[in-house]
């Protein structure tokens, strides 16, 4: 894995050789983002399972369980990660298997399949929102959504790409995104690569570039959509969206369909990931507040369905009213 937490300054990869050692690197956000933290999962089954030099299928099928286990307690709120196992242990338990082996291959199969359906689905995500992107346009992007939060490409980052890819004169307000300045360390990282207009700003001034007439839309990714339209996201999506709301722009969700949980009826449901302090009292090695401050550090918000204009995925874009567009999406 490219560890994600010391970009830009350090260009680095990890190699990971268990189950428990890639659920660390999930909870310690080595990798992040809802899409990879799916296909790191299915990599974490397929990796212990290949670590073992058991013959014996019984065994096997025991640590793949415990596996399963570790991986699904690694972080609460992206469905993908969920998404992935399920798909994974539905497949495996449809099959009849022979040999250790043949367990061993199957699973890694699957993962590989994972990763390779992940890249074609969010360009075919960017390719269904170009009908939404204006020729020439300036858009606000909160946290990171682009190559490093999926396999390869992108869903919120992604739109912005493929636009850009198509001949649209497309520039991108990035916001910071604190805690952890995934906008500024990562978005800004990967938009720079691509040679796409960018101007990094702090979290708070969207607004103010709103007011001035200075933003068409904004796009952001999705950790988990509930069936009702409701949306968990990085934490600051749901300002980001008040923002918007309150000055007629456009506000667009891009993900993946594995990203839409039928299951949950509103963002209410939605489990909240309570982040360490360190994150909001550190930058770096820094210490920015007083010794003894209490910190709040929910990793995610949730955004209403009523600010959200549409949610673009590889099946198509999905309007309002969201409860019955996105069930008729799946029927």
């Amino acid at each position: 894995m490219l560890d994600q937490r010391i970009l830009p300054g350090e260009v680095l990869y990890l190699d990971f050789n268990s189950a428990e050692e890639v659920a660390a690197a999930i909870r310690d956000m080595v990798i992040r983002g809802a899409p990879a933290i799916g296909a790191a999962a299915a990599y974490g089954l397929a990796v212990e399972l290949r670590q073992s030099d058991s013959d014996d299928l019984e065994l096997l099928s025991e640590k793949y369980g415990k596996a399963d286990e570790v991986l699904r307690a690694s972080r609460p709120t992206a469905v993908n990660l969920f998404w992935a196992l399920d798909r994974v242990s539905n497949r495996v338990n449809d099959t009849t298997f022979t040999t250790a082996q043949e367990l061993k291959d199957f699973v890694l199969a699957e993962a590989h399949l994972i990763a390779k359906e992940d890249v074609e689905i969010c360009r075919q995500i960017g390719l269904n929102a170009l009908e939404l992107i204006p020729k020439q346009a300036t858009a606000v992007h909160h946290c990171n959504t682009g190559g490093l939060a999926t396999v390869g490409y992108g869903t919120a980052l992604g739109v912005i790409r493929t636009a850009h890819e198509n001949g649209h004169d497309i520039s991108v307000l990035v916001d910071e995104t604190r805690p952890r300045l995934q906008g500024a360390r990562l978005t800004a990282w990967e938009l720079k690569q691509l040679g796409i207009k960018h101007k990094l700003i702090v979290d708070g001034a969207s607004g103010f570039y709103m007011k001035q007439g200075q933003v068409d839309f904004c796009v952001v990714g999705c950790d988990r959509v509930a069936a009702n339209g409701d949306t968990a996201n990085k934490i600051g999506t749901y300002n980001l969206a008040l923002a918007a709301y309150a000055h007629g722009i456009p506000f667009y969700v891009a993900g993946p369909t594995s990203t839409i949980d039928l299951s949950t009826a509103s963002g209410d449901d939605i489990e909240i990931e309570e982040r360490t302090d360190t994150e909001v009292l550190l930058v770096g090695e820094e210490r920015i507040a007083p010794e003894g401050t209490e910190v709040g550090n929910p990793a995610f918000d949730v955004t209403a369905a009523k600010y959200i204009s549409a949610i673009i995925t590889e099946k198509g874009i999905v309007y309002p009213p969201f409860v019955e567009n996105l069930k008729a999406l799946f029927d």
